[in-house]
């Protein structure tokens, strides 16, 4: 029984940092007014879902969601490091192709100096990330 517990602990975390990551992507462009670049919507693309998908998992108690989770999450941070990397790498920035009407090495927030919103981002996708390894890791050591 404390394996199941723990199961749902985990998988409560990921719900939250889904959440959470949501509800922060739309107050920095519903409430604050800040228009998503292209990138920043094909992260939005990978993380949304998750808060319906996670969500369900935890009312069905179905703790196979991890590994969609996971995949989901996974490309959703590569999207971010790529994003973060153009925003903070002068190289990059530099030879950045367009991203579209908003440009991707634009930073709305620089918070201590490093912290933008696909830093953010990645943070919520690597919380989902841990999550939903340890949610794998715990039922194949219950197996």
């Amino acid at each position: 029984m404390p394996e199941n517990k723990s199961l749902e602990n985990w998988l409560l975390f990921a719900w939250i940092a889904s959440f959470v990551s949501t509800l922060g992507s739309l107050y920095f462009s519903e409430i604050v007014g800040f228009v998503p670049c292209d990138l920043c919507w094909y992260q939005r693309i990978l993380m949304y879902p998750q808060v319906i998908i996670l969500g369900i998992a935890i009312a069905k108690k179905d703790y196979s969601v991890a590994l969609y989770s996971l995949i989901l999450s996974s490309i959703g941070a590569l999207i971010s490091i790529y994003h973060y990397s153009l925003q903070k790498i002068p190289f990059l920035a530099n030879h950045a192709g367009s991203c579209g009407r908003i440009p991707c090495t634009g930073e709305y927030i620089n918070w201590l100096g490093f912290i933008t919103i696909p830093f953010l981002a990645l943070i919520g996708f690597t919380m989902i990330i841990i999550s939903s390894i340890m949610i794998l890791k715990i039922r194949k050591a219950g197996r």
